[in-house]
């Protein structure tokens, strides 16, 4: 069920501030209704005892948004979110026209038999670069809903790899949606265990708002979040750490983003210690992660009210924030397993008051 999912949310746009199509479908897929808050977080609610646990991910994308439609019909854009520079020239890309048609084009790379000796090892600035759609005027790009402000994702892909893995558009995070989904159909067939307010959030990807304005109202007492890990089993990322597509899931035991915002997660020792015994208990290999460069919404739920005791989860993955990400499985699978059983152990009795 999980790969299922993930398939059919990986192939649907959601930029960020425009994650409606999305949310549908988690939405229809969800055990029980859910609702909505005014920047579109997705939310449910399981009732049960204290302490109270909010375990959210994100269901938007990066991308880019339409600044300006040229004479000519070529179309400038801005970037929404961390979209690397390096990865764009060439890429098919949809934009999500107001008129509700999703129309396809595709990101200019100057011809190479046109491309100069001093261009051949340089990356243009986003700020040069213009997606080709096809047409031919600035009228007929806007007859079609083409306008300033229109959303722009790159095109949406999913396949199937070797050995259970999978390459897929946005799978940061429709992987993390996938696998909260698995986890409130059990929510919805348990018999006890703590409240658990299961949150879809918006805008992640956007600096990190939508999750902070649903910790505002929902006032948990613990929070985990559930995103990718960075996966360092390939050359260029073998310094990095241990995480590795195959591994199972992982915790962070510390993650810092180190430019521009400084702001991290220091997880919360007991849990930590509820996840590490979950593990053991499923004889589960649970993976290690800690970071420098990684922001998550956690950065800033953490510290609504008195504070929010907190831990980053997640799956490895590949290739972040390129228009095709990779990860495994059965990854999923296990991390849906590991939450499932971390929540089992949250009771009354869990102590989450740091003492000396």
């Amino acid at each position: 069920m999980i790969a299922e999912d993930l398939r059919a949310l990986a192939l649907i746009p959601g930029l960020s501030g425009h994650e409606e199509r999305v949310a549908g479908e988690i939405a229809a897929r969800m055990p029980v209704p859910c609702r909505t808050d005014r920047l579109g977080n997705l939310i449910a609610t399981f009732p049960g005892t204290n302490p109270s646990v909010m375990l959210f991910t994100h269901m938007d994308q990066l991308g880019f948004v339409v600044r300006k439609v040229e004479d000519n019909g070529l179309i400038r854009v801005h970037r929404v979110g961390g979209v690397p520079e390096r990865a764009l020239l060439s890429q098919a890309v949809v934009l999500s026209a107001a008129n509700g048609k999703d129309i396809p084009g595709v990101i200019a790379n100057k011809s190479h038999h046109a491309t100069q000796p001093d261009e051949k090892y340089s990356v243009p600035k986003a700020a040069e670069l213009f997606i080709d759609a096809g047409y031919t005027s600035k009228a007929r790009a806007e007859g079609d809903g083409i306008v300033i402000g229109t959303p722009v994702t790159y095109a949406p892909n999913y396949m199937q790899l070797a050995e259970g893995r999978v390459a897929g558009t946005a799978i940061d995070d429709r992987a993390g949606c996938a696998v909260l989904l698995d986890v409130a159909r059990s929510l919805a067939n348990r018999q006890d265990g703590p409240t658990v307010h299961v949150v879809f959030s918006t805008q992640e990807e956007f600096n990190l708002r939508g999750a902070v304005v649903a910790a505002q109202n929902l006032k948990p007492d613990i929070a985990i979040q559930i995103d990718l890990m960075l996966a360092c089993d390939t050359p260029d990322t073998s310094e990095l750490g241990d995480m590795s597509l195959g591994g199972g899931p992982g915790i962070s035991l510390y993650s810092f983003h180190g430019r521009g915002t400084l702001n991290g997660v220091l997880p919360h020792p007991a849990l930590v210690t509820v996840f590490e015994n979950a593990a053991t208990g499923l004889a589960m290999n649970l993976q290690r992660s800690a970071q420098v460069g990684v922001l998550t919404d956690l950065s800033y739920v953490q510290l609504v009210g008195e504070g929010v005791a907190s831990i980053d989860v997640g799956f490895p993955m590949r290739y972040s924030h390129s228009s095709l990400e990779v990860c495994q499985i059965s990854d999923l699978e296990d991390l849906a397993k590991l939450l499932r059983a971390a929540l089992e152990k949250i009771t009354p009795e869990t102590q989450l008051d740091r003492r000396a």
